[in-house]
């Protein structure tokens, strides 16, 4: 396929109360500038209640949007570009930054700067939690409790690091659940610590769900199995070390649509942040949105 330029365009919408998000603001614009991007517009946005507002705004007035932040924020802004026509454009300023990992973008800011400058427009998926659309993924089990009790200050100062201290802190008080997945035909039930439901393959910036891929059309959903804490500790230790024994521990299921409900009811966390509780249904929204990739 040949690639497809990008707008040259932009307004820039940076998440100030991102973890990088007030330093590289400035260094961001003059960058995109310097590189040719012609920015309509500059919002660095201190209160994170405003950000959709902005991004909204934003969308009606400009062929791409450019938004600096975390997977947080990335996909609280996703929802926007449904059916507008405007390019999301991703600039990696958040804590894990899985969704730029998973769609290529480099974390280093001159390099992702330089994607969005030359890159290309690439259509890809999104998932959907009864309609609440994500980026790349989501999670039940021990995710969504560090991700609901971990400070900021300890998330923002150190980063992953931080949040595998909270998830150590937080285990001590986790119980394992009963999962039920339906995917139409069949119904499948059995014991777990997290389940991973991907649309990208990364979480917390580790690339855990290989199969996972952003334009593949389906969702796919891993459960680390059993009642053991050590499996969890486990599947991530080995994602981590991309040991070949690392899916000894975890059920996979891949599909376009999936019902999935847990005993007892569990909040899911959408791109690291919280929102429905279970039962929910899961499906994928096809070539839903286009965003600046690199070239192929």
């Amino acid at each position: 396929m040949t690639d497809r330029p990008l707008p040259r365009q932009a307004i820039l919408v940076v998440n100030a109360a991102s973890r990088r998000g007030t330093e590289a603001f400035a260094a961001a614009r003059d960058a995109l500038i310097a590189a040719g991007v012609e920015l309509i517009d500059a919002r660095a946005v201190d209160d994170p209640e405003r950000l959709e507002t902005e991004v909204t705004a934003a969308v009606e007035r400009a062929p791409m949007v450019i938004v600096g932040g975390g997977d947080g924020t990335l996909s609280s802004a996703v929802d926007h570009f449904l059916g507008s026509g405007t390019v999301l454009a991703v600039l990696p300023l958040g804590t894990a930054n899985s969704f730029a990992r998973a769609l290529g973008v480099p974390l280093d800011l001159d390099a992702a700067v330089e994607v969005i400058a030359h890159g290309s427009r690439k259509r890809i998926d999104l998932g959907d939690i009864d309609g609440d659309y994500f980026v790349n993924t989501a999670s039940i089990g021990l995710s969504p409790m560090v991700a609901e009790t971990v400070p900021h200050q300890l998330k923002k100062a150190l980063g992953r690091f931080g949040y595998l201290i909270w998830a150590v802190r937080s285990a001590f008080a986790f119980q394992p659940f009963l999962l039920s997945i339906d995917d139409g035909d069949t119904r499948h039930r059995l014991w777990s610590t997290e389940v991973r439901i991907a649309n990208g393959g990364h979480f917390g910036g580790v690339e855990l769900v290989e199969a996972a891929e952003l334009d593949s059309g389906e969702i796919v959903i891993e459960a680390v199995t059993g009642r053991s804490l050590l499996r969890l500790a486990w599947s991530w230790f080995a994602a981590v070390l991309r040991l070949s024994r690392r899916k000894t521990e975890t059920a996979e299921f891949r599909g376009r649509q999936f019902h999935l409900k847990t005993r007892p009811k569990l909040y899911v966390s959408i791109d690291g942040e919280l929102s429905k509780r279970t039962p929910i249904t899961v499906r994928c929204a096809r070539a839903a949105v286009e965003v600046a990739a690199p070239r192929d």
